[in-house]
């Protein structure tokens, strides 16, 4: 087995791999290749890929359900965290219905509520790049729906536990809200909230993983939800037949075997982000909080398309000029700093 180095070892960042393409920074994706234990258990699960998968995941929901400390029955996975939303939205919802969003938020929402035929109710972030929870709850009093990310995505923002309690008390008890923990092993233990608990007292809480981000396995498309057992009866209802690969069930279990891997490999791309972010702050230019793999560049320091134009760095720019620039390994952090060194030299009054 080959171990990661500890980020106390040396320079954290220069132990970052090369990513197949170290400037694809738009997507979040992990610049790490699937740990090994991981692709040592894929090569292995090609050899019965003639064989279907169980008919319905529940040995994967019985793994999923065992680490996280809940009974099997409020977990259901999905194909990745947009697989699992859509899966709530279909089952939850009606068309016409309303889903309250933050704008900007994950790109999948307006998808997604487009899907399901849902109207979508936009509530704009507050000046630090924070969901606006009052406006959230207000937006919720009508609403069948209310989608709030922790960590925000695109801008890495956390609102504290006490926030978020607070707010589920003020949403009606038959709105369903989607917390989507997308990026939540990014953050600190101490900022991570109790699923179980958080389901024991708001059972009206959908909370949405995905195996995408920190355990690298964007391309087998692995997600789940967590939810009261009533809720989750009702998404499991809609599992379609034979619906999770069997890759799903090994990389799941092969990354929670390999847990101290993952936790190294997020204490170095973390790193790389407050790297990332000190160098940012050298050029002048303000960055929101990030609590995920990512940072987020405000608007006002824009419109930033027009900095990451050319073969540079491919990063997600918003309409508003706002942009969200993946964390990958030290060649992609300089590629970021290069772009924005050469932005202020074109045009300073923008950046």
């Amino acid at each position: 087995m080959q171990a990661v180095p500890s980020p106390a070892a040396g320079d954290v960042c220069d132990a970052l791999p090369t990513a197949l393409d170290p400037l694809a920074l738009s997507l979040n994706e992990n610049p790490f290749p699937p740990l090994p234990e991981v692709r040592s258990a894929l090569m292995r699960s090609v050899q019965t890929a003639h064989r279907y998968p169980e008919f319905l995941p529940e040995k994967l929901r019985g793994v999923i359900a065992d680490h996280i400390g809940v009974p099997a029955e409020w977990v259901v996975p999905g194909a990745g965290a947009t697989g699992v939303v859509l899966q709530a939205l279909q089952a939850l919802t009606a068309p016409g219905e309303v889903i309250a969003m933050s704008a900007p938020t994950f790109d999948g929402y307006p998808i997604l509520a487009r899907m399901a035929r849902l109207r979508p109710r936009a509530v704009p972030l507050d000046e630090r790049g924070h969901n606006d929870l009052d406006g959230l709850a207000r937006a919720a009093d009508d609403a069948r729906v209310v989608a709030l990310c922790r960590p925000h995505n695109p801008t890495g923002t956390l609102e504290s536990a006490a926030a978020v309690s607070a707010f589920l008390r003020r949403v009606p008890r038959d709105t369903v809200v989607l917390l989507d923990e997308a990026y939540v092993e990014f953050t600190a233990p101490e900022h991570r909230i109790a699923v179980s608990a958080l389901l024991t007292r708001f059972p009206n809480v959908v909370v949405v993983r995905t195996f995408s981000k920190a355990y690298g396995l964007a391309g087998l498309r692995i997600g789940y939800a967590v939810a009261s057992r009533e809720l989750a009866a009702t998404l499991w209802s809609q599992q379609p037949p034979f619906g999770a690969p069997i890759t799903s069930l090994v990389a799941v279990a092969a990354s929670y075997g390999a847990e101290d891997q993952l936790v190294q490999r997020v204490r170095m791309i973390n790193a790389e982000r407050g790297y990332l972010r000190m160098r940012l702050s050298a050029l002048g230019i303000y960055t929101t909080d990030s609590h995920a793999n990512f940072m987020y560049l405000p608007p006002r320091g824009g419109p930033w398309h027009e900095v990451f134009t050319g073969g540079g760095p491919r990063v997600r720019c918003y309409p508003d000029g706002g942009a969200r620039i993946t964390v990958g390994n030290r060649a992609s952090t300089l590629a970021v700093l290069s772009a924005l060194g050469k932005g202020r030299a074109r045009a300073p009054s923008a950046v």
